[in-house]
């Protein structure tokens, strides 16, 4: 089995055998991810770029940012889920839109053309 689709039906079976469907409407989802992220930017915050270096090497701070991006993710796929979206393509849909907004001729190396 796919590894993404394994993941999203653990999700899946998680959220109903806890019968908690009830509590996951999109409106709903979408604050706890943005909760979420938000928990993940707390780890970076009030840091520089030398501090976030030296605190990724320890491994109690990594794993508290893995756990916060693993909340984002299952969150995202909730949603998905909910809305009867593939993430992984939409995602590829969204890159291949970046792509043509982006191209590398005009953007690499720059945030700006």
């Amino acid at each position: 089995m796919d590894k993404f689709l394994e993941l999203s039906e653990k999700v899946s079976n998680f959220v109903r055998e806890r019968d908690w469907e009830k509590f996951h409407n999109p409106k709903d989802v979408a604050i706890s991810i943005s909760i979420e992220a938000a928990e993940l930017l707390e780890n970076f915050q009030w840091r520089n770029d030398k501090e976030v270096d030296k605190m990724l090497e320890r491994e109690d701070y990594l794993n508290r940012i893995t756990e916060e991006m693993a909340d984002v993710m299952i969150y995202l796929i909730v949603l998905s889920n909910k809305l009867g979206v593939n993430l992984i393509d939409i995602a590829l849909k969204k890159i291949k839109k970046n792509e043509e907004k982006y191209p590398v001729s005009k953007f690499k190396g720059n945030a700006f053309p």
